[in-house]
């Protein structure tokens, strides 16, 4: 039963507010990746300022580092206005997709970040430099960190808000680029000291720090293109439909992101003497549920099963593929590819009403 908070707030599942709700989170990305940008973009300037005095190579590559952070925020907007374009006959689960390859392209340039702060760091260990300005070096160092981790914080916390794995691999990314400012501060206070091999040694265990950040950033965009979920939604999801009205049972029940939005497709057992208007009421209410259920959920195709009438033991076929032999002499030129499965939702005749139109609107 729907608490009476629920049912006092007002809202509704139609399917014009289901895309203004996904538009709104689109826009909440945005805004993140242009606030990170302009807070970098100050970060970098006022380390140019200090490289222009100091001549220090290590900042140098740190301003170049946060140059190059502030930048991964152009792939990923262009896929945030991607994500918001309307789903076409060829794209038919829409462009959020756009999303995961932006992350694809925010690994690569962590994977860059590393390989240029080891080369750096090796290059500097055989070929140490003097370091002038120290004091503003290592100022303009703690800049770097502080702008870095501020726009880092910034950006996990609104890429796990709205499901962005794609903006919390950006906001990883930048943390690394803090990690390799603080290495110019440690540099700077070692050349201070006249260890003119302080900088280099750090910088290597930096390099090091942002190789397991690149690991952990590709394995969960790994794990989002290869359509991974928590399987504490998917346990979530299932005693969701089990505690329906009217469900006897759940089938396969399958879980997707789509961009930073999931999708469900699930089979329930119903009653077999049910009608096909009862059953299909039955997964309106069972769909309802399980979007207000499933955190960042905003669409089920839900397949009602009639329960085996017999009791034999059998349990009830959940889906087939049924591919005939074409005829032989129509067998070659039809140009068609065979479809290898489909999960069918049948709908009553009245009005043919889905399950979104139907049963989601208070």
């Amino acid at each position: 039963m729907i608490g009476l908070p629920h049912a006092l707030s007002p809202h509704s599942h139609d399917s014009v507010d289901k895309v203004d709700s996904a538009l709104e989170t689109s826009r909440a990305g945005l805004q993140a990746l242009w606030i990170s940008l302009a807070v970098l973009g100050v970060t970098a300037a006022g380390q140019a300022v200090v490289v222009a005095y100091s001549g220090s190579v290590a900042l140098l590559g740190d301003t170049l580092h946060n140059v190059a952070d502030a930048l991964t925020a152009v792939p990923l907007g262009v896929a945030f206005l991607l994500g918001r374009r309307a789903a076409t006959r060829r794209y038919t689960y829409g462009f959020g997709r756009a999303e995961d390859l932006a992350g694809i392209a925010i690994v690569l340039t962590i994977a860059a970040s590393a390989a240029f702060a080891g080369y750096e760091a090796v290059r500097r260990l055989l070929q140490p430099q003097e370091l002038t300005h120290a004091g503003y070096v290592a100022a303009a160092g703690l800049l770097g960190f502080a702008g870095n981790e501020i726009v880092a914080r910034y950006r996990i916390s609104v890429g796990r808000r709205i499901g962005s794995a794609a903006l919390v691999a950006d906001g990883l990314h930048a943390r690394t680029d803090g990690f390799t400012s603080l290495a110019v501060l440690v540099g700077a206070g070692g050349a201070a000291l006249g260890l003119r091999w302080a900088d280099p040694v750090v910088g290597l265990l930096i390099t090091a720090a942002i190789v397991v950040v690149l690991r952990d950033a590709a394995r969960q965009i790994y794990r989002r293109l290869m359509d991974a979920v928590d399987p504490a939604l998917v346990d979530r999801a299932e005693a969701c439909l089990r505690e329906t009205p009217g469900v006897l049972g759940v089938g396969c029940l399958r879980l997707r992101w789509i961009g930073h939005r999931l999708h469900a497709e699930t089979e329930i057992i119903v009653g077999a003497e049910l009608s096909l208007v009862a059953a299909h009421a039955i997964a309106v209410d069972a769909e309802h549920r399980l979007i207000h259920t499933v955190p960042r959920l905003t669409g089920a195709l839900i397949h009602p099963d009639p329960e085996h009438a017999h009791g034999t033991g059998v349990p009830p076929l959940t889906g087939a593929l049924i591919h005939p032999d074409p005829d032989p002499e129509h067998a070659h030129g039809t140009g068609v590819t065979p479809l290898t499965g489909a999960l069918l939702h049948p709908e009553h005749a009245h009005g043919h009403v889905s399950g979104r139109e139907a049963g989601h609107s208070h």
